[in-house]
């Protein structure tokens, strides 16, 4: 429930909205979330750039106990998309830990064969992520999935939806940012996304960076903060290289006039696009199976520009959760602390424990 029409978009692409959803939930139990951006009609504070937010008294409260999720005066994805962290990840690990599985802040991929190997160097390569699941395939080899957590806007989407450069083998995305995880009948650790949609970071992403996601937020999709250019186009840093005219006038997110070379930023760092999932060229055929798919690897990382090792590699299962819960990460525009501080980060989920 909420009064944005905002949230109301975005949760349409997020999440699977229908008829169907509704009568498939009867008379069971499901996790109330109310959201308010805390600017009831008539409207009389300012607003800046259309933005309707109450910052002074904002409030999100988590209700594990009674499955409710409370959000007053915010219109920032994290806390007003409330299917996202504040479902999926704070109150669904409570309701996990009640009925024995797990939610993470995972992508899941699906790739193919001489797995350690590789898998070293896809992390070597890319540096860091927040979570996702992937398959990756080799040559006539048998696809594994491996499931990745890494702290926001550490580059998990760019991961989720590598291209591999070895003629021959093939990645695909089964999820992104959030991993529910449950061992099953035949003992293998099983995840799924629960997730219809993608919301990444728009800084940084272009067709150089990840083809993969700018093909998919092509149509249907909603961008946040981003600027516009005179021509109609959306841009943000680090798709120069994108731009059909480079000294084209633009309207920055502040709505102010700008153009490359000025002072200041086209985008906030933590703009965001929303994006159907079904619409990546590279999605799993079995990205919505209820099952899951099997997991065949995990992966944890963090943004550290120095100090430490670019890959290590566990002794054991047991030996990974210990490493994994002794991860530290850089700060990014999506944390709530600013700055270049490194900080412990277990498992990519120090703002999403529930």
């Amino acid at each position: 429930l909420t009064d944005s029409a905002y949230v109301v978009m975005c949760m349409i692409i997020m999440t699977r909205v229908s008829l169907e959803v509704f009568k498939s939930i009867g008379s069971g139990e499901y996790v109330r979330c109310i959201h308010s951006v805390g600017c009831p009609e008539p409207v009389t504070r300012t607003i800046v750039s259309n933005w309707l937010c109450n910052p002074e008294r904002t409030m999100i409260a988590h209700r594990p106990a009674e499955r409710e999720i409370w959000s007053y005066g915010s219109g920032y994805g994290g806390n007003s998309l409330l299917g996202k962290k504040c479902f999926a990840l704070r109150i669904a690990s409570n309701i996990a830990r009640d009925e024995g599985w797990l939610a993470e802040h995972m992508l899941v991929m699906g790739q193919i064969l001489h797995l350690r190997r590789h898998l070293c160097g896809i992390v070597s390569e890319l540096g860091c992520n927040q979570g996702s699941f992937l398959g990756v395939t080799p040559p006539g080899g048998k696809e594994h999935f491996i499931a990745a957590a890494f702290p926001s806007a550490c580059g998990k989407t760019n991961l989720a939806m590598l291209q591999p450069t070895i003629p021959g083998w093939q990645v695909r995305c089964v999820g992104d940012d959030i991993g529910w995880m449950k061992f099953g009948p035949d003992g293998r650790l099983y995840g799924l996304n629960p997730e219809a949609g993608f919301f990444g970071v728009c800084p940084g992403t272009s067709t150089k960076t990840n083809p993969m996601a700018v093909a998919t937020f092509q149509k249907n999709s909603i961008f946040t903060n981003v600027a516009e250019t005179a021509n109609g186009e959306y841009y943000w840093e680090g798709m120069e290289c994108d731009l059909k005219d480079p000294k084209v006038e633009m309207v920055n997110w502040l709505g102010e006039k700008w153009k490359i070379g000025d002072k200041g930023e086209a985008a906030h760092a933590n703009a965001r696009f929303t994006t159907p999932a079904k619409q990546c060229p590279i999605i799993h055929p079995d990205w919505e199976s209820p099952k899951g798919v099997p997991i065949d690897a995990i992966v944890f990382g963090g943004r550290r520009p120095v100090g430490v090792p670019l890959v290590i590699e566990s002794f054991s299962w047991q030996h990974g959760i210990f490493v994994g819960a002794g991860i530290k990460s850089e700060a990014t525009a999506a944390a709530e602390h600013k700055g270049k501080k490194v900080m412990h980060d277990p498992m990519a989920m120090r703002p999403f424990m529930g």
